[in-house]
């Protein structure tokens, strides 16, 4: 199989999969059959041993694993025998990024590669769409972890006892970062002692040590932060854990410093659960520890911590933006102007891909909510017994996995906003629970009996026809009518013009200022590639093109010989043709729907869609008429 339709695959997937799991489990089955060998697989070293990431026809045994060592060891492809082993390099030699995935992070081993180099090509090609995916993965995670900062801090402008809040700091820590236990040690700099709460396992829950004792002395004296990974556990100081019988493996410790630049004590958390604390968990953990000092200056007065608050607002609302100067989308942002600070229900429609998520974000940071949680759920990626717990929460023993009473989206959401995505997909059931909810502005848990107001704004999307799943029974007419108080359309990009280019040059531009190059231009030929292409995946597809395009051109003109290979011919309104036309008839109606295709690509100005087909306008007028369409006014 060639490298460049392996491209093309790797690419459409990593448009379309929301994880690293779910794009290797997508194209590892693909790529092997297409190979034709045995079968290949990734690995990743996770010392003192190896993990499988994903395979598709090896298993555990069958692996050569001191081959794939030998591979990390030297970053070199090697073949042995009928297996060959490459590297999949996290971030390209030479780049200079702002959140770097590392080097060598996992490795590709193939049985029965067709050639030597067989595997290379699809190795670099490979980690491309990696780290596309990985990239994606990591912007949605960091927002998702500023909001979830934005509903800790919330909660914690409620706590007025020092006791409390410093509880409650701890658990916000561990859920953020997925760790086992969490601490704030305060610095007593008289006595040369450091107090730690909350301390599980020692009495009065707390823990007094010298302010130069382990991993937490070394951060208070020096003002710096400290990882300690499984490989480094020998600096950890085991005289708390002897006294407790806890085994520390892994430890993150940030300085907790005051407004004035003094520093107050530290911030530490123990045993991630999955692997090793990493750097962007350093610096949440940083973000946390700001809120944190604020907050503990003065419990009771919060005026420092709303300061900071509100910095992580805007934070996370410049990074939604919504780039376009097409009539549609000039139009889409008048109305969500006008509607953005109400309470109105809004139902936000359109392809995947085209942005959904972003409005309704646009929405919540424009409105007086803006302050509050912005939480959003998506309903065709949980069973209907796991969507209800998730949105009206469950009590303890509620069923079988219910180890502890836990809030639904409605309850953590409240005073915010709620982004139901794919709406179309719950069930009845679910329709039926959740226009109640609505009504009364209540929930109820799972398994639980008492009724809990919630404040909430409603924003759904979907990507289906909401008057199709009417008719067929499927949805709701109440709930519509009740979720489509005013409704928002997003138009696919292939028919929003000269927007390609703009966010082309958007993401572009933002991708090469984080490696430290300059943005490539496209030639003539290439913008032309550009809008001809359908765009299946829409907006998020030509991120994933622009961020791969950032990262591996090596010129600074980008022409359209790049583009042919990843672009490839996608199959849109006029993929498909009658087999029992007549060569001639098929032939006509795919000069119709090709022509028609231009003139929507080019909102209806049909000198531009000439241009795009590359004729004159007056022979395609006369062309459309042969054809039998309508051609309006030529003047």
């Amino acid at each position: 199989m060639e490298v460049s339709t392996i491209a093309s695959v790797l690419l459409k997937e990593s448009a379309s999969c929301v994880s690293v799991a779910d794009f290797l489990s997508s194209v590892l089955a693909e790529v092997s059959r297409r190979y034709g060998g045995k079968g290949l697989a990734v690995v990743r070293p996770l010392p003192p041993s190896w993990s499988i990431v994903a395979s598709a026809g090896l298993s555990q045994s069958e692996i050569p694993w001191d081959l794939a060592a030998e591979v990390l060891e030297h970053d070199l492809p090697l073949l042995r025998d009928n297996w060959q082993a490459v590297p999949l390099v996290a971030d390209p030699p030479g780049t200079s990024v702002s959140e770097p995935l590392g080097a060598v992070s996992d490795v590709l081993v193939m049985a029965h590669p067709l050639a030597e180099d067989g595997a290379g090509g699809l190795g670099d090609e490979l980690a491309a769409a990696l780290r596309t995916v990985r990239r994606q993965q990591q912007a949605q995670r960091r927002i998702r972890r500023l909001e979830k900062m934005l509903e800790i801090t919330h909660a914690w402008q409620q706590a007025h006892e020092m006791q409390v809040l410093l509880t409650r700091m701890a658990e916000a820590a561990t859920d953020l970062l997925d760790a086992d236990r969490a601490s704030i040690f305060l610095w007593d700099k008289k006595n040369r002692l450091l107090v730690g709460r909350p301390a599980l396992g020692v009495d009065g829950n707390e823990l007094r040590l010298p302010d130069d004792a382990g991993i937490v002395g070394q951060v208070v004296q020096s003002g710096q932060a400290r990882r300690v990974d499984n490989l480094d556990a020998a600096e950890i100081d085991r005289t708390v854990d002897k006294g407790t019988g806890y085994k520390t493996n892994t430890i993150l410790c940030v300085p907790l410093v005051s407004s004035t630049g003094q520093r107050m004590g530290a911030f530490e958390v123990l045993n991630k659960h999955q692997g090793q604390f990493t750097a962007e968990d350093e610096r949440e953990l940083l973000d946390l520890s700001a809120c944190a000092a604020t907050a503990l200056e003065n419990t009771q007065q919060l005026e420092d911590l709303l300061v900071h608050h509100e910095q992580l607002v805007e934070q996370v609302a410049e990074q939604v933006e919504l780039v376009g100067k097409c009539s549609p989308i000039e139009a889409l942002r008048a109305t969500t102007r006008r509607v953005a600070d109400t309470d109105l229900a809004i139902l936000i429609l359109g392809e995947n891909g085209t942005g959904k998520e972003v409005i309704a974000r646009s929405m919540h940071y424009q409105s007086q909510r803006r302050t509050a949680p912005f939480v959003a759920i998506n309903c065709a990626a949980l069973s209907e017994t796991l969507l209800e717990s998730e949105l009206f929460g469950h009590e303890k023993g509620a069923f079988t996995d219910a180890h502890e009473s836990r809030a639904g989206k409605f309850e953590i959401a409240t005073g915010g906003t709620l982004f139901l995505d794919e709406i179309g997909d719950m069930s009845l059931s679910g329709q039926a629970k959740l226009l109640r909810v609505l009504e009364e502005k209540t929930v109820v848990r799972i398994g639980g009996a008492t009724p809990i107001y919630t404040d909430v704004r409603i924003l759904a999307a979907t990507n289906q026809n909401l008057a199709d799943l009417l008719e067929a029974g499927r949805f709701r007419e109440d709930l519509y009518f009740r979720l489509n108080v005013v409704s928002v359309e997003l138009p696919p990009l292939r028919e929003r013009g000269e927007d390609i280019f703009l966010l082309a040059d958007h993401f572009m531009t933002g991708f090469c200022r984080n490696i430290g190059k300059s943005p490539p231009k496209f030639t003539a030929a290439a913008r032309k590639r550009l809008a001809a292409h359908l765009w299946p995946g829409n907006v998020r597809e030509l991120r994933n093109l622009m961020e791969r395009l950032a990262y591996l051109s090596p010129s600074e003109m980008i022409d359209a010989d790049e583009l042919s290979f990843i672009l490839s011919p996608r199959k849109g309104p006029m993929g498909f043709v009658d087999a029992d036309l007549t060569l001639n008839d098929a032939t006509q109606k795919f000069q119709q729907s090709y022509i028609q295709q231009a003139i929507q690509r080019t909102l209806g100005n049909v000198s531009d869609a000439a241009r795009l087909l590359g004729v004159h306008r007056s022979n395609l007028y006369r062309k459309m008429r042969q054809l039998g369409m309508e051609t309006g006014d030529e003047t």
